[in-house]
């Protein structure tokens, strides 16, 4: 857990290695084309996942060496395949723009398949119980980024910052066949995907709703509000990075934390849920805290020009992140319930009111208004959360003694 955690945080450097350079040289406009670009990336890895590790970590964490490799051989062929599709498309679609977000589409469509892979095989060793594996790993693309920043940097284009990005990606993704010593087995795809039909079904639609919500949106702030506003919004992110990297950590522990404890005394999730929330408020409050009285020297240190927009917004989003955690503990209760359905009811809830909200705030009251949007539609959000919570809980406490109602997923042969 050690590692996973520190592969996370390594995993989060290499985003805030390349955004905070990308704020500096590419102007409001161009962050903002950037952070169009970079959620693009966002809903290619949901469907990467949602197809390819998300299944090999259910069905594959902790087993043998011989069927791991198996799996993850063919789990890596298909993030790979994700890369391909979507790459191609996010290039035609680059092609067909033109102009700056044009050249950064076509930029991502080329790196994708890269960036899945050396997604795919961090999440594959972390599995297996090798999250040293996985650091070192992410350790590579952070070391190989950085002197690929300064020609990024001398050329001051979205597209460089995520050819430099995708280019070390790349070089740690080849670094992973080293380590494993296999590669991926583009034939096991097709294979693969029919023995993993059930899971995909539960759990793509659930990442890619999540993940496609936050691209709807980024799309209607910038038709509402242009790149600038949605640089500013990207830079407020880009300062609670650190933050996530606690947060994303935490919830590995509490998922694995929540599912023993539905497997001994289930009545108790709810407490459990709770006291998780209130664990992870704390640390949000006191990172807010942190960047409100953060000196205005240091934040144009980190965010060049784009503090004075930026700083603004540290407090809607602070509180963003605070209704977000009782939303997010209800998510792991019922991730470890194995209530699928629910969870992916909830999220289409969550989706639909964050777009509607943040649009509509957009318009309303430009930045300020689709930030504070966010802030009531995650409040809105959590009560449904909690609700499908409650309701799976008290299906759990009305089994028999000894029955298991969560929906365990064995191990399949994967040719």
């Amino acid at each position: 857990m050690s590692w996973a955690v520190a592969d996370q945080a390594m995993s989060s450097l290499n985003s805030f290695l390349v955004g905070i350079p990308a704020a500096h040289q590419c102007g409001a406009a161009g962050f903002g084309v950037f952070s169009t670009a970079w959620v693009t990336y966002g809903v290619a890895l949901a469907m990467s996942r949602g197809l390819s590790t998300d299944p090999l970590t259910v069905r594959y964490s902790g087993v043998a060496q011989a069927p791991w490799r198996r799996a993850t051989s063919a789990a890596l062929a298909t993030a790979l395949a994700v890369g391909v599709g979507v790459g191609g498309l996010c290039a035609v679609a680059g092609l067909a723009l033109g102009g700056l977000l044009g050249h950064a589409m076509l930029a991502l469509g080329v790196v994708l398949p890269g960036v899945l892979v050396q997604d795919a095989w961090r999440i594959s060793f972390i599995a297996v119980g090798a999250g040293k594996k996985a650091f070192v790993n992410d350790l590579i693309s952070c070391v190989v980024v950085v002197p690929l920043l300064f020609p990024a940097g001398r050329a001051g284009s979205p597209s460089a910052f995520l050819l430099a990005w995708g280019i070390a990606a790349l070089v740690a993704a080849t670094a992973g066949i080293v380590q494993a010593a296999f590669c991926p087995r583009p034939a096991a795809v097709r294979g693969w995907l029919g023995a993993h039909r059930e899971l995909n079904a539960r759990y793509l639609p659930e990442n890619v709703t999540q993940a496609g919500s936050v691209q709807l949106l980024s799309y209607g702030r910038s038709a509402v509000m242009g790149f600038g506003a949605l640089g500013s919004v990207r830079g407020a992110n880009l300062l609670f990075g650190p933050l996530t990297v606690w947060l994303t950590g935490l919830t590995l522990f509490g998922i694995a934390e929540a599912v023993r404890t539905v497997a001994t005394r289930p009545q108790r999730v709810r407490r459990f849920c709770v006291s998780f929330a209130a664990g992870k408020i704390v640390l949000v409050v006191g990172w807010g805290l942190f960047l409100l009285l953060l000196p205005t020297a240091a934040g144009r240190a980190v965010l060049g020009p784009l503090w004075a927009s930026t700083r603004p917004l540290i407090l809607p989003t602070t509180l963003i992140f605070v209704v977000n955690q009782p939303a997010a503990a209800a998510r792991v209760g019922l991730r470890a319930l194995g209530a699928a359905r629910r969870s992916l009811r909830a999220q289409l809830v969550t989706s639909a009111l964050t777009l509607i909200f943040g649009v509509v705030g957009a318009a309303l009251s430009g930045v300020q208004g689709t930030v504070w949007g966010v802030v009531v539609a995650t409040a809105i959000a959590s009560v449904f959360w909690w609700w499908d919570l409650e309701a799976e809980i008290r299906v759990a406490t009305a089994a028999p003694p000894g029955v298991n109602v969560t929906h365990d997923v064995e191990p399949v042969s994967c040719r």
